[in-house]
């Protein structure tokens, strides 16, 4: 199993790498979904640890419809992102009618020339017609699909994670992801996923939300521990 551990801190990447995880989405804003993480933080995940770190490219909140503005800021954090040392990049670009953009190939086609691996991210769970989009997806030649079956979480998206990994899992790696915990990961992959995603992080106990400046979280490492420890 390939596990795939979503963090927004160095902490994070460092007890990922401690408990075997094959990589992170390095991320910061995780309340936001997740937004580009600075170049500081993705060198010192890269060069602290022996696991490859997988990048977020968006750089604003709510949904995934870009400007051509907006591919133009994406390429430069691309760019700096594999100057950071990065080993891929995670993106997703819909069209106004929740379709896979067509913009999203000068993304890949840049990231390709970096040498980086290219994840299609859960921007595919508000797509309309899912069969549609994971064909576009492979003909655009990414590498891997992030995505809880348009449902809520993994587990209750399972039939269709399950479809897809039976259907398409030859010309692309099917990752699920939201959701996971230890008392369904090995349900989710019974089904024939070799590829997760979760992310593993909690409230810590002195915390403060003072003038709307957000909550301190911590790593979870007991829950990244049982899970890695399930396989």
């Amino acid at each position: 199993m390939n596990i795939e551990i979503c963090t927004d801190s160095l902490e994070g990447a460092l007890v990922a790498d401690k408990y075997g995880a094959k990589r992170i989405e390095l991320c910061s804003s995780l309340s936001l979904g997740g937004l580009t993480p600075s170049f500081g933080l993705i060198e010192q995940c890269v060069q602290r640890t022996n696991i490859e770190v997988h990048v977020i490219i968006r750089h604003k909140e709510g949904g995934f419809n870009y400007t051509l503005s907006d591919v133009t800021i994406m390429r430069s954090d691309i760019e700096q992102a594999k100057k950071a040392g990065a080993s891929g990049v995670v993106f997703g670009i819909l069209n106004d009618l929740f379709e896979v953009s067509d913009l999203n190939k000068e993304l890949i086609d840049f990231a390709k020339k970096l040498d980086l691996e290219i994840t299609f991210h859960r921007a595919f769970d508000f797509v309309i017609n899912y069969k549609i989009a994971i064909e576009k997806i492979i003909a655009m030649k990414f590498d891997r699909l992030l995505t809880s079956g348009l449902s809520q979480t993994a587990e209750e998206g399972l039939d269709i994670i399950t479809n897809l990994q039976n259907n398409y899992g030859s010309k692309i790696q099917i990752m699920a992801g939201s959701g996971i915990h230890s008392l369904n990961a090995l349900k989710i992959a019974r089904s024939g996923i070799n590829n997760i995603h979760f992310t593993a992080r909690k409230i810590a106990d002195k915390t403060s939300s003072k003038f709307s400046m957000g909550k301190v979280m911590i790593t979870d490492e007991e829950k990244i521990k049982n899970i890695t420890n399930l396989f």
